[in-house]
């Protein structure tokens, strides 16, 4: 926990940018009859919102890939139909070339899921690939039930509530929206100030201390 608090209170380094990873899957649904249009109110009318069947259709599940830079006030997201190794590699080699070409190193913090590995890099890409990509990042992993530390988290959070909290019919409208989405979010720079210290920490969860051997 630590550790990502440090990198957190590091001083903004434009050649070693911060960037938070996470994901999360959307279940796919479309409607079994068509929605009802919202009619306008008139004088003689009160109006009436559109409607919506609770019926719906299950069409597969979709997986969102997506980082921050919270400096930065940027982010992207990928949209793919598996959560495998080879697709967070892929996310990797994106952000290491097009993303942030520039980057001396990223300063990547993001959560100890088993495909998060250099060896997802390696079995997805030649190795001298691989090891290029593997190079370019700085990897801080969340502890394990501390998922909350990774301002991704939040990010994604959002994204809920303002993007997917619908029924979302096919990968491709998923894909259409989440773009969107992140392009008003880059647009206004919407980026995360983080207050939580390393000092907040060892005084507020001091019970998830182990209790020193020497008390000097």
């Amino acid at each position: 926990m630590e550790d990502v608090l440090a990198v957190y209170a590091r001083p903004v380094d434009p050649a070693r940018p911060l960037v938070c990873f996470d994901e999360s899957g959307k279940a796919l649904q479309r409607d079994r009859r068509p929605a009802l249009p919202p009619e306008p109110a008139t004088a003689d009318h009160p109006g009436r919102p559109a409607r919506i069947d609770s019926e719906y259709a299950r069409n597969g599940n979709a997986n969102l890939l997506l980082w921050t830079a919270p400096h930065l006030g940027r982010r992207g997201i990928r949209v793919t139909t598996q959560r495998r190794a080879q697709e967070w590699a892929a996310a990797m080699r994106h952000l290491v070339e097009e993303d942030f070409p520039a980057a001396e190193r990223i300063v990547l913090v993001l959560d100890n899921l088993n495909t998060h590995t250099a060896a997802a890099l390696y079995i997805t890409f030649p190795a001298v690939i691989a090891r290029r990509i593997w190079e370019k990042l700085e990897v801080h992993y969340t502890p394990k039930h501390a998922s909350w530390l990774n301002i991704a988290e939040i990010e994604l959070s959002v994204l809920r509530r303002q993007c997917l909290d619908r029924r979302i019919p096919d990968a491709d409208t998923l894909t259409r929206e989440v773009t969107a989405w992140s392009a008003d979010r880059n647009r206004r720079q919407t980026g995360v100030t983080w207050h939580f210290t390393t000092t907040d920490a060892r005084i507020k969860l001091k019970r998830l201390y182990p209790e020193p051997i020497y008390a000097n």
